[in-house]
């Protein structure tokens, strides 16, 4: 019998504490920017409400230096500054990792802009590399509905082959602390087999071109 779990929402329609992975879902799925995480007794869970999500969430509030990085970067993106090998009309996306094992999150932008085209709220447990893979994954579907055959862009060398494998290879057990990131990923390879794209899939140069537009910041 899997162990009850008890979820802190801090940022999403109703904040509380929920004992029920549904209940914290229909007050976060789709909210922007909502902030969740699951414990293992309801202690935790109250005192974790108590202290508020920056501080369950560890390095996760940008510095200053580190936002005015990314806006440097996407006024040069603007401007259309990038190395000419780039393909500005394209899709990049990234991960926001709290931890590795951590709280994983994700989003796809516009290359050219930083314009965000698409975010996942917060996981409550996965890795880096999982997250990458839902990403590039999404970013198919979305463009897939666009009609669209532009390039996606990925930092993720190990998430680029898994997509091209149709199968994600972690090692992060499946439990009550990672059904979440597990479901999602079950979801996305059902997706990549039975359906086709276009797309060209790249691994982003960071050490040539500096960090992917889809960058959250939090180095």
């Amino acid at each position: 019998m899997a162990k009850s779990k008890f979820y802190v929402v801090w940022e999403g329609r109703q904040p509380g504490i929920y004992k029920t992975w549904a209940e914290c879902q229909k007050q976060t799925q789709g909210y922007p920017q909502a902030r969740f995480k699951s414990y293992e007794s309801e202690a935790e869970a109250k005192a974790a409400f108590a202290r508020g999500w920056k501080a369950e969430y560890k390095g996760i509030p940008r510095s200053d230096r580190a936002a005015s990085r990314q806006g440097a970067a996407a006024a040069k993106a603007a401007a259309g500054e990038l190395p000419p090998e780039i393909e500005l009309d394209s899709l990049s996306v990234d991960v926001g990792c709290s931890g590795n094992p951590g709280i994983v999150e994700y989003k796809g932008v516009c290359t050219r802009t930083g314009e965000v085209l698409f975010e996942h709220p917060p996981i409550s447990k996965g890795t880096n590399n999982m997250g990458e893979f839902l990403a590039i994954v999404h970013a198919l579907a979305y463009l897939k509905r666009q009609g669209s055959s532009m390039t996606i862009y990925s930092d993720s060398k190990t998430a680029i082959s898994w997509v091209r494998n149709k199968k994600v290879a972690s090692s992060l057990p499946r439990d009550a602390s990672t059904q979440e990131i597990w479901a999602l990923v079950d979801r996305a390879e059902a997706w990549l087999r039975v359906n086709t794209y276009p797309n060209k899939i790249i691994k982003w140069n960071t050490k040539a071109w500096g960090e992917i537009k889809a960058d959250y910041g939090r180095k």
